[in-house]
């Protein structure tokens, strides 16, 4: 069993804020491998689906907002006995570059108040997680208002596609496990948009 989970905050003021992109991702995976509709559970939109190969995989967006993320994934992988590296998490990352992708198997939170929840409630730093670079943060502007602020018109065009290579390295680390993905979405042969 897998478990994907995209990090955000609830409300239509955030829809489209940077903050937002993991949800982004997460609302794309839940469609390509057809989960239908989420369920409220777990203090999250959840979907539950099965790969073509048979596993189950869930894929959830925690409703609590960003900085309590960790409740609701400890909700989900102590009902399903989850170890955390069968779990992905999708997040914004303003250290990327906007559009960059770069997975990971473990570290820190990298300043990220929804990752930090995630890894304080499993205890662990040894959590896959995507990153979706959003940045960079221009000068003289706040972290909070820019994370919190919407896409400019031009990068909110660029979405479709940056969520498509998201979905995509979502795939690979299903398919090809961490260090096969990370090869492909980290490396020289980086997934095109």
């Amino acid at each position: 069993m897998r478990l994907i989970v995209g990090l955000g905050n609830p409300g239509p003021e955030y829809a489209w804020s940077r903050h937002n992109a993991g949800w982004m991702v997460a609302d794309a995976v839940a469609e390509k491998f057809g989960m239908g509709t989420p369920a409220v559970k777990f203090s999250s939109l959840f979907w539950q689906g099965r790969l073509p190969d048979g596993e189950k995989v869930l894929c959830a967006k925690p409703v609590t907002f960003m900085n309590l993320s960790g409740v609701a994934v400890r909700e989900m992988v102590a009902y399903h006995r989850l170890a955390p590296e069968r779990i992905l998490v999708l997040y914004d990352d303003v250290a990327l570059p906007f559009g960059q992708l770069r997975l990971r198997g473990k570290g820190s939170s990298g300043g990220h108040n929804g990752m930090a929840s995630v890894l304080g409630a499993l205890g662990t730093l040894e959590v896959p997680r995507l990153r979706v670079g959003v940045g960079p943060l221009p000068a003289g502007w706040d972290l909070v208002s820019f994370v919190l602020g919407a896409f400019p018109r031009d990068q909110r065009e660029a979405m479709p596609g940056v969520v498509d290579r998201g979905v995509r390295a979502v795939e690979l680390w299903i398919a090809e496990g961490l260090e096969g993905a990370m090869g492909r979405v980290n490396g020289a042969g980086k997934i095109q948009g």
